[in-house]
């Protein structure tokens, strides 16, 4: 049996009831959102990762991020339940106004073990 093979998922099911949401923010705003979603009792975890914006709205850009062509964001990923999303983007917005976010069913997930 090769290694491929020996995986398996735990709790791998799908759950209608789970999803993500994704934001996506400056660099300068990291920081502050990192604290705000750690004091968050509704949230146990999330990541981060640095992405980059590509578009048309160039007026939001820098001279640098222009020629360049792209725009340094933070993205925060954190799964939750959907009854949870629309309470979480209103106490976001009353302290961060203008965030880019993304709500995607989670169609499953879990920790993958070695039998």
């Amino acid at each position: 049996m090769n290694q491929a093979e020996s995986v398996q998922m735990e709790d791998g099911k799908a759950n209608a009831d789970q999803c993500l949401i994704m934001l996506f923010v400056s660099p300068a705003v990291e920081e502050s959102l990192v604290d705000w979603l750690l004091e968050n009792d509704r949230i146990s975890g999330f990541s981060t990762t640095e992405s980059y914006g590509h578009g048309r709205r160039s007026s939001a850009m820098s001279l640098l991020e222009q020629v360049t062509g792209r725009q340094r964001r933070i993205q925060f990923i954190i799964e939750t339940d959907k009854q949870q999303v629309a309470g979480l983007l209103k106490a976001l917005e009353l302290d961060f106004v203008g965030l880019h976010y993304m709500v995607i069913p989670l169609l499953g997930g879990g920790q993958l073990a070695l039998c």
